[in-house]
C-alpha cells in the first residue's frame, strides 16, 4: 500500500470508488438511474474536487451541495445513503492507501456526508 500523495493517486482512488458505486445496490441507482451520470464528465470533476480538498490545489469550481438538491427532490437522499457512501469511500481508501492524507480523506468525506445528509433532510421538510 502506498501513501495518498498525488493527483494520480486521487484519480486511482476516485476511479476505484466509483467502480464500486456504480454496481452498489444501496446507492448505485442514484448515479445510474436518477442522475444518469455521464462518467466521462463526472470523474474529472471528482478528481479536481478531491485534489482541491486534500492538496489545496484550487482545481475544482462548483457547488456540490446544489447539484444534489434536484436529485433529492426526485428520490429522497437519506442519511443512511450518505453513511453507505462513506463506508464505500473508506473501504476503497483502506484497500489502496495508507498514511495521514488517507485518513484526512476519510475524515473530510465523513464531514461532507454528514452535512449533505442533514441538508437533504431539511430540504424535504
Amino acid at each position: 500500500m502506498k501513501k495518498l500523495e498525488t493527483r494520480e493517486d486521487i484519480e486511482t482512488l476516485v476511479n476505484k470508488f466509483y467502480d464500486k458505486v456504480q454496481t452498489d445496490e444501496t446507492i448505485g441507482f442514484f448515479f445510474n438511474d436518477v442522475a444518469k451520470v455521464d462518467w466521462d464528465h463526472h470523474l474529472p470533476k471528482m478528481y479536481s474536487f478531491w485534489e482541491t480538498l486534500l492538496f489545496g490545489q484550487i482545481s475544482y469550481k462548483g457547488n456540490p451541495m446544489a447539484v444534489h438538491f434536484p436529485i433529492n427532490s426526485q428520490v429522497p437522499m437519506e442519511k443512511f445513503h450518505f453513511a453507505h457512501w462513506v463506508q464505500l469511500w473508506t473501504q476503497t481508501i483502506e484497500e489502496n492507501f495508507t498514511g495521514e492524507m488517507a485518513e484526512t480523506a476519510i475524515y473530510k468525506a465523513t464531514n461532507i456526508a454528514n452535512l449533505m445528509g442533514h441538508k437533504m433532510e431539511v430540504s424535504r421538510r
